[in-house]
């Protein structure tokens, strides 16, 4: 049974374990151990989830399989793209599964309720940055409608970033 939930701020801790895991199975292998493990014990702390909260416009998901974390999402309501010319979009900023659970079609279900829940609050598309050399990823996004609209470098520390493409699909 699939389940998915809005997080709450009582998440956060989770988020943060789930984030620092699916994080290192999907890029950990894109920069030097130091330079991912520095990125990751930053970004993927529960405090600094914690303070994402505080943005009304930001929503965090969990989706879970048979009562275990599968993955979460986290998305930004009316965010703005320099790449995309087209007023109240949202940003997937995060869309994440443990790799345990590839291939049971979660994927699927949980870009689909992201995409219903981004239109509740009617916007007009949905963008989002991937790594270029996510091949599976990109794969599905272009499976899904998105169209690569630009270019962006992710600065994963002072040394090291990593290209992506910016990814667009409109409503």
């Amino acid at each position: 049974m699939v389940k998915i939930v809005q997080a709450t701020v009582k998440d956060a801790q989770l988020i943060a374990k789930v984030g620092r895991q699916t994080f290192l199975e999907s890029h950990g292998h894109s920069a030097s151990e130091d330079d991912i493990k520095k990125f990751v014990n930053k970004t993927y702390q529960e405090q600094a989830i914690a303070e994402e909260f505080k943005n009304e416009n930001v929503q965090y998901y969990i989706i879970s399989f048979e009562d275990e974390i599968a993955g979460f999402s986290k998305i930004e309501v009316n965010a703005l793209s320099p790449w995309v010319d087209a007023p109240a979009i949202t940003k997937l900023d995060r869309f994440y599964l443990l790799e345990a659970f590839h291939g049971k079609k979660l994927g699927v279900e949980f870009f689909n309720f992201i995409i219903e829940t981004s239109k509740q609050y009617n916007q007009k598309g949905i963008w989002l940055a991937v790594w270029v050399e996510n091949l599976k990823a990109i794969k599905f996004y272009t499976k899904n409608e998105f169209k690569i609209v630009g270019d962006y470098n992710f600065k994963l520390s002072d040394t090291r970033s990593n290209p992506n493409h910016i990814m667009f699909k409109a409503y």
